[in-house]
C-alpha cells in the first residue's frame, strides 16, 4: 500500500518517504510486521506542506547540519479537499489555523529528514517551529522559512547545494523532476501562479535567499499542493518501489511506461 493519508506516517516501522530526500528509509519494510504476516507493506507520503519544504532543506542539511528552522505557510485552498474552504470564508481572508497542519509540519520534517538506524529513524536533532495559514490561491503552498545552521554556511554555498542537488539520477523515473530544487533569483519569486508548474508540478520553486537577523538564513518555497504535495508523491514513490524490485517481490509484474500525477488533496 502506497499511501497518502497520515494515519501510518509517524508509525515506527513505517517509512514516510519523499524519494529525493531519504529513500534508504524504503529499507524499513523488510522489518514491517504485515511483511512478516502476508508479505505486503505500507509506504506513505508527507503532508502536502512538508513536501516542498524538505526538498529545500535536504541538499542543506547534507552541507550545513539544521539546528532550528522556522517556517510561515500561505497554503492554497485545494488542500482542503472538494469543495474547500466556503468562498465567503476565503476570499479577502486569511485563516490562520489548519487543523493538525502544524503539528504534522513539525514532525514530519524531523522524520523525513532523520538518520536510519537499523529498524527505525532517529529523528532530526533541530527545534522546528511552524505557523499554517490558508490562503485564497488555487493550488501551491508557499512557505517562508528562517533556518539556523550547525556550520557557517556563505550565500554562494546555499546555492551551489540547491543547484547541484540531483539525486535519482540513472533511475530514469518517470514523475521525478529533473531539477527537484530550482532556484529563482528574482526579488519577487517564487509565486504560486507563474510559478507552480515547474518540473511539470513536481518540482520545489526557492526564491528570495537573504540573511536572517534572528537566526542565519531566509528563503521563499513554492510546490504544487495536489501535484507534488499528494497524488504524484504516491506515484514517484511506486515508481520508486518498482524500479528497486519491491513490487516484483509480491508478485506484481511491473514495467513503468508513464505516469500522470492528478489532483488529488494532501
Amino acid at each position: 500500500m502506497i499511501s497518502n493519508s497520515s494515519a501510518f506516517r509517524m508509525v515506527a516501522d513505517v517509512p514516510l518517504v519523499v524519494p529525493e530526500v531519504n529513500a534508504d528509509h524504503l529499507a524499513m519494510i523488510e522489518t514491517q510486521s504485515w511483511r512478516r504476516e502476508s508479505g505486503g507493506y505500507i509506504v506513505t507520503n508527507p503532508n502536502c506542506s512538508a513536501i516542498g519544504l524538505v526538498l529545500a532543506l535536504k541538499p542543506l542539511e547534507e552541507r550545513f547540519g539544521i539546528e532550528s528552522l522556522f517556517v510561515s505557510t500561505m497554503q492554497a485552498v485545494s488542500g482542503a479537499g472538494y469543495p474547500g474552504v466556503a468562498s465567503l470564508d476565503i476570499l479577502g481572508n486569511v485563516v490562520p489555523f489548519i487543523k493538525n497542519e502544524e503539528e504534522k509540519l513539525q514532525e514530519e520534517v524531523g522524520k523525513l529528514l532523520g538518520r536510519l538506524d537499523g529498524r527505525k529513524v532517529e529523528l532530526l536533532d533541530a527545534k522546528v517551529s511552524a505557523h499554517c495559514n490558508r490562503v485564497a490561491v488555487e493550488d501551491g503552498h508557499t512557505e517562508c522559512v528562517s533556518i539556523k545552521f550547525k556550520k557557517k554556511a556563505e550565500r554562494e554555498e546555499i546555492l551551489e547545494a540547491w543547484n547541484e542537488f540531483l539525486p535519482l539520477q540513472g533511475l530514469h523515473l518517470p514523475t521525478a523532476p529533473d531539477q527537484p530544487v530550482e532556484y529563482d533569483p528574482s526579488v519577487d519569486r517564487p509565486q504560486p501562479r507563474l510559478d507552480r508548474m515547474r518540473g511539470r508540478g513536481m518540482a520545489a520553486t526557492v526564491g528570495r535567499l537573504r540573511e536572517c537577523s534572528l537566526l542565519d538564513w531566509k528563503f521563499v518555497v513554492l510546490s504544487h499542493n495536489t501535484i507534488r504535495g499528494a497524488a504524484g508523491a504516491a506515484l514517484l514513490n511506486a515508481e520508486v518501489l518498482a524500479r528497486t524490485g519491491k513490487l516484483d517481490k509480491l508478485g506484481i509484474p511491473t514495467r513503468i511506461i508513464s505516469a500522470k500525477a492528478v489532483a488529488v488533496t494532501a
